[in-house]
């Protein structure tokens, strides 16, 4: 279903943002006071606006209470962003999602009533350096500090062996959401589904329990 995304600030990050929401075909408003940005995605968002978005007779002027979501990514300007996302709150947007450029930045952020608040740099750190420290993690999603959503590499000492025979949930308290065998994923697999060399288990549970998985399974 295409929804109404505004993205305010223009750099990597909300530059990226845009692209993907627009690939996937929903109307796009970009925001930035930077001219020459916003000439570089005039031709592909749906529109792209200069503005200052702490006047909120300009947020007002661009009907942004319209807008499903309201992405702000403005940069180094932590007052600017502070603000804007104080403005929105105010005019009752219900999807504010906001860049943080550090700790301090995301506690006011979430005080002011910020409905996500996303650390680009850390998270992809994270990911980064998850991935490199175990070769056999292919990729992760952290969904608190504690549980994550984590994708293995099965090695030959799963090799042949069934979901049944493991008994993953049992003994480890974690839970396998899916298997991709080259292009083709199976969603919750059947308890005697046999698991091959390489395939990719999707689970998710506790980090601690996660790792004692791969420690003592993998």
């Amino acid at each position: 279903m295409k929804k109404q995304f505004a993205v305010i600030g223009l750099g990597r990050f909300g530059g990226s943002v845009c692209r993907e929401l627009v690939r996937q075909g929903h109307e796009v408003l970009v925001i930035d006071m930077d001219e020459h940005k916003v000439n570089d995605y005039a031709n592909i968002a749906t529109h792209a606006v200069v503005a200052d978005t702490t006047d909120e007779s300009v947020l007002r002027s661009l009907g942004i209470r319209n807008f499903d979501y309201v992405i702000v990514a403005i940069g180094d300007d932590l007052q600017a962003s502070i603000l804007t996302t104080l403005l929105l709150k105010e005019l009752k947007i219900k999807n504010v999602w906001v860049k943080a450029k550090n700790d301090y930045h995301h506690k006011v952020l979430v005080k002011i009533g910020a409905d996500q608040v996303v650390h680009p740099e850390k998270d992809m750190g994270r990911r980064v350096a998850q991935q490199m420290s175990d070769e056999k993690v292919i990729d992760f999603i952290e969904l608190s500090e504690e549980y994550s959503i984590v994708e293995l590499i099965a090695t030959d000492l799963l090799e042949g062996k069934t979901l049944i025979q493991l008994d993953i949930r049992a003994r480890y308290g974690v839970t396998v959401l899916a298997i991709k065998k080259g292009e083709e994923i199976n969603i919750s697999p059947e308890p005697d589904y046999q698991i091959m060399k390489n395939d990719l288990l999707i689970v998710i549970g506790h980090n601690k329990d996660i790792k004692r998985f791969e420690d003592n399974a993998m």
